[in-house]
């Protein structure tokens, strides 16, 4: 019983924490079409997973594409980076997906 309510706890944490990077980025999306001079620094990122399972691997790249602004390019073939399309890159991309998507999805697949 105890290890349903950790499970409910981690998709709750993980269904929140997807709803504000959504706001988030839409709100950066609509800004970036609303203003087209606003420059962008767009890039293709690696992001060095501690994810080992399929499961895992396979959802957090898809919380990363369908979060507007990103998408989930490649795995590599031993599983242990994720390339991303980022449509505004910053110093803290890479740190962000992993404290955030990353580590929230490793506590429902370890």
């Amino acid at each position: 019983m105890m290890r349903l309510a950790r499970g409910l706890r981690a998709w709750t944490r993980l269904a929140g924490l997807f709803f504000y990077e959504l706001t988030l980025s839409v709100k950066d999306v609509v800004i970036t079409v609303l203003n087209p001079r606003r420059p962008i620094r767009s890039a293709i990122i690696a992001i060095p997973l501690d994810l080992k399972s399929d499961e895992g691997i396979t959802l957090l790249a898809n919380l990363i594409t369908l979060t507007p602004g990103t998408t989930s390019l490649h795995v590599s073939d031993d599983k242990s980076t994720l390339f991303v399309h980022v449509m505004n890159v910053s110093d803290e991309s890479v740190r962000q997906i992993k404290d955030g998507f990353e580590r929230s999805v490793r506590e429902i697949f370890p």
